[in-house]
């Protein structure tokens, strides 16, 4: 039985919680199947290598006690919470003011066709804005605040070994998920580079999901 293995206490219902909470929709995988819909594979998978840095830093924190650190100082989540939604509210508007871009030039041919040309200079950052988004993403944060921990046996005497394995296996599962998305997101690249009015329809549905998120997390 893999139950036990290296200090976790219950190895496949983790695996099962982790595949269910990365299947949830988030901002995370909205903005990783957005960029690439916009620009792509390649920039696709620099929007996912930011996620996965983000994810990576929270499990180190966790592992180092931040965890019961937020739990003890609610506060200081709260701020955490507020800043993730004020972000996530910047990056909609960011992406309003691109879609109105495209709406208003579609049927100028002097237009650039290429989207990189026609996206302000700040919207071309997909690693670092995945990266920001990731760490300010209050769905991560109580992933590793109060389920991730759970899964490790304090009389471990490696417990470092414990928080490894269990990344591994958040980041496979998220890896997998963000492959399948990116890979959606090239049909829908080709159509926007195609279609100016989609390009602008579809960036304009995303960014009312971003503003929505962030009056969520603003009002919850």
């Amino acid at each position: 039985m893999m139950s036990g293995v290296l200090g976790i206490t219950d190895i496949w219902t983790y695996v099962l919680g982790t595949v269910a909470i990365v299947l949830l929709p988030g901002p995370n995988s909205l903005f990783v199947l957005a960029t690439a819909a916009r620009r792509g594979v390649a920039t696709g998978y620099r929007a996912a290598a930011g996620v996965f840095v983000g994810d990576a830093v929270l499990m180190v924190l966790s592992a180092a006690g931040v965890a019961s650190l937020l739990q003890a100082y609610p506060p200081l989540y709260l701020v955490i919470k507020y800043a993730g939604a004020a972000y996530l509210g910047y990056l909609g508007l960011a992406m309003l003011r691109g879609a109105w871009r495209r709406w208003r030039d579609r049927n100028d041919p002097a237009t650039p066709r290429l989207i990189d040309e026609v996206e302000p200079a700040e919207q071309q950052e997909p690693f670092r804005r995945a990266l920001v988004i990731s760490l300010l993403n209050p769905k991560a944060i109580l992933f590793f605040v109060s389920f991730f921990i759970q899964f490790v046996d304090p009389g471990y005497a490696w417990p470092a070994l414990s928080f490894l394995l269990l990344g591994l296996i958040a980041q496979v599962a998220s890896a997998i998920y963000l492959t399948v998305l990116i890979f959606t997101g090239t049909y829908l690249a080709a159509q926007f580079r195609q279609r100016r009015r989609l390009a602008a329809s579809g960036t304009t549905a995303v960014a009312v999901l971003f503003l929505g998120f962030s009056l969520k997390l603003a009002a919850g």
